[in-house]
């Protein structure tokens, strides 16, 4: 069964009387070539187990099943369940979970499923909670080696910008705090039914093993420095963290100069190191 071909596609969805839900944002690979590249590019090998967000019919998790060890997929629509139980039937590694990524206890699940295992991440996500879920895997600093995601290319370009780059703002600096971003390849839209009105881009993080600050003692503290620094992005940020953090302007200054930060910087000038010596000079 070609989980690609729209006629396929359709005859599916007229057997098991599924149709979209609109505020789910359902959009389905019908680019064959798409799944697998993400599936290898991704890091999918035989001592490896992968987890999915999102399933659709299948397309992704069939290529996951195939490379790793072990897949368990998360998938928020129910009523997918008799599509699934068709077009995976013959993949006797995979485990489907009908829940909300954003609800689910992480943790726990993969205590549950994963144990002691290597675990990269694969998803085709909805554009509205791609950022949301991408920073809950991360914050959670779960057991994973790697997340491969499909994001609008727009937010790709933003999040695999160097740090200290006109195009990088608030979610590249949280991504670079823990990961190292990587942007693979490119997806029209007219790879999707239905398609959507933006191009897409497949880009993967490569989750660091050990704290790459271990400095930063209160991450809570650090990303209220990021996010108002980056809350008036192409004006000065002494403004907007002087006013977050409600210290004077003046002592602010003199803690920027110790950092060797100009008091007239801009977010987007700043390097991940250059935030880093900030929130070690304010709070000690």
């Amino acid at each position: 069964m070609e989980l690609t071909d729209i006629g396929v596609i359709k005859d599916l969805f007229s057997r098991h009387g599924f149709s979209f839900t609109k505020s789910l944002g359902q959009n389905f690979l019908i680019n064959p070539s798409v799944c697998p590249k993400i599936a290898e590019q991704g890091g999918c090998e035989k001592n490896v187990c992968s987890l999915e967000i999102g399933t659709g019919i299948g397309v992704l998790t069939k290529e996951l099943a195939l490379r790793s060890k072990k897949t368990v997929a998360v998938e928020i629509d129910r009523t997918l369940g008799p599509i699934l139980e068709e077009t995976l039937a013959d993949c006797d590694n995979v485990q489907i979970v009908f829940d909300d990524i954003m609800k689910l206890d992480l943790k726990a699940l993969f205590s549950e499923h994963f144990s002691d295992e290597e675990v990269v991440v694969c998803a085709n996500l909805p554009y509205y909670i791609t950022s949301p879920v991408i920073m809950r895997l991360l914050e959670e600093r779960l057991p994973i080696r790697s997340l491969t995601v499909m994001v609008q290319r727009e937010a790709a370009e933003r999040i695999c910008a160097p740090m200290g780059s006109r195009e990088c703002g608030a979610l590249t600096a949280a991504v670079n705090y823990y990961s190292t971003p990587k942007r693979l390849f490119n997806v029209s839209r007219g790879s999707f039914m239905p398609s959507p009105n933006v191009d897409s881009a497949v880009i993967r993080l490569d989750i660091a093993k050990d704290r790459k600050y271990p400095q930063v003692i209160d991450e809570k503290l650090f990303f209220r420095i990021i996010r108002a620094a980056f809350s008036q992005r192409r004006k000065q940020m002494i403004n907007p963290v002087s006013s977050e953090l409600k210290i004077p302007k003046e002592e602010l200054s003199e803690k920027f100069a110790k950092c060797g930060i100009k008091p007239t910087a801009r977010p987007e000038e700043l390097k991940m190191e250059d935030f880093v010596a900030l929130y070690a000079e304010i709070f000690g």
